[in-house]
């Protein structure tokens, strides 16, 4: 059964992350996705290694492991949009997409004549996405704008890491570049609400997703605690700022993570735990008692926590409907039942790596599932294909264009 965005066309200018991830998404989707790549070069991600995709015989190709993270369900093709014929070619794929994801410095495409003001007369219904490191307005428009920078100036690294003076304190980064995963999870979205606006109206329009703007949107809650104080948060390390038990306890052979998200819970725990004085003592009876007494809390919940395993934990808290976990890397995640059984890991056909593995999207539907039908795409590996079929090319042109260097 076809995908729920099977009848939408997406032509992606973007590269690295954030505008990737949104295409991806679309991809999985079930839209069709054309990814625009530079001839010879690509994205700049397929160089972001090691470690490097290797090929059938076990040998290291050109495409970093990054670069299939965000480009799954993608037709690649390489076109040069600072020569005039590029550009054209560019115009003629808007002219049949429903949507263009682009992630150019404010005003870069525009000297191409391939800005929303130029494609939006030829293709009124086009749905043109933006993103860029601090949008298409305000005094930073102008500005480069990357993911590490982003997490600084937006908050997150205030409000991440270990607190100044502890062992390891200071600022940190995410794990991941979080800023840009955001930015293309809300361009998504936006990208949805578009072509739902448009199929009541017929009018496309012009999307402004900007990695500073989204950063800020994540801190949630930690915005909110900043209004409601006027005191910025600081860095708890793995506490949380409004919910106490709600951090890992070190067991006497590891870590379990323990979420006691009301008082219900709490006193759950502290039946499983035998030690239901603590569920008793005014001092932490209530959440906000908690919080404020969190450091005498914590200090004595340890000391019952090291009595045991983190496997006995992790059956005794389950079996009180206590929420639980453990702390795992990556091995440890994949073999997980619960992921096994989800499907989490896929596979797909690459045309270098054979059976390449990745990660499944998590949105689930039940009348229209998503399929895999495509890995990611070796540099312009359906450039022919794309431009015979969309455009109406013959072999001649075809290769006329790629002697010239625009494809």
């Amino acid at each position: 059964m076809a995908g729920p965005l099977s009848h939408v066309r997406v032509l992606d200018l973007s590269r690295v992350l954030a505008g990737p991830w949104a295409g991806q998404n679309l991809a999985d989707l079930g839209a069709e996705v054309i990814k625009v790549e530079r001839p010879k070069v690509g994205d700049d991600s397929r160089a972001f290694g090691p470690p490097w995709v290797k090929d059938r015989d076990g040998r290291e190709t050109k495409d970093s492991a990054y670069f299939t993270s965000a480009n799954r369900g993608k037709k690649s093709i390489t076109v040069n949009v600072a020569k005039p014929e590029g550009q054209e070619l560019i115009r003629k794929l808007a002219g049949k997409c429903d949507v263009l994801i682009e992630n150019y410095k404010y005003g870069d495409l525009a000297r191409y004549g391939l800005g929303y003001e130029d494609l939006k007369g030829m293709n009124p219904r086009l749905v043109y996405c933006s993103v860029t490191g601090f949008g298409q307005t305000g005094p930073y428009r102008e500005r480069p704008g990357y993911d590490f920078m982003i997490q600084g100036m937006g908050g997150m690294m205030s409000v991440t890491g270990e607190p100044d003076g502890a062992p390891g304190g200071g600022p940190q980064r995410a794990g991941v570049p979080i800023a840009d995963i955001i930015t293309g999870m809300y361009a998504s979205i936006a990208i949805c609400a578009a072509l739902a606006h448009r199929a009541e109206t017929g009018a496309g329009q012009h999307l402004d997703l900007a990695l500073l703007d989204s950063q800020i949107a994540l801190l949630a809650y930690q915005n909110t605690n900043y209004f409601s104080t006027g005191r910025p948060p600081k860095r708890i390390g793995n506490l949380h700022p409004n919910i106490v038990p709600y951090q890992p306890f070190r067991s006497s052979d590891g870590e379990v993570i323990v979420a006691c998200g009301n008082d219900n819970l709490f006193r759950k725990f502290c039946e499983a735990a035998d030690c239901t004085a603590l569920a008793q003592d005014p001092r932490f009876a209530t959440n906000g008692k908690r919080v404020e007494n969190r450091a005498e809390i914590t200090r004595l919940i340890q000391e019952i926590f090291v009595r045991k395993t983190t496997a006995e934990w992790l059956e005794l808290l389950e079996a009180a409907g206590v929420p639980n976990g453990p702390i795992n890397d990556l091995a440890q995640v994949f073999d997980e039942p619960q992921a096994k059984a989800r499907g989490v890991r896929i596979e797909l056909d690459h045309a270098a790596a054979g059976k390449l593995p990745l990660v499944a999207s998590p949105m689930r539907f039940s009348g229209t599932p998503l399929e895999y039908r495509l890995a990611p795409p070796l540099l312009g590996e359906q450039t022919d294909q794309v431009l015979g079929e969309m455009l109406g090319l013959g072999a001649n042109e075809i290769a006329k264009l790629r002697r010239d260097g625009v494809v």
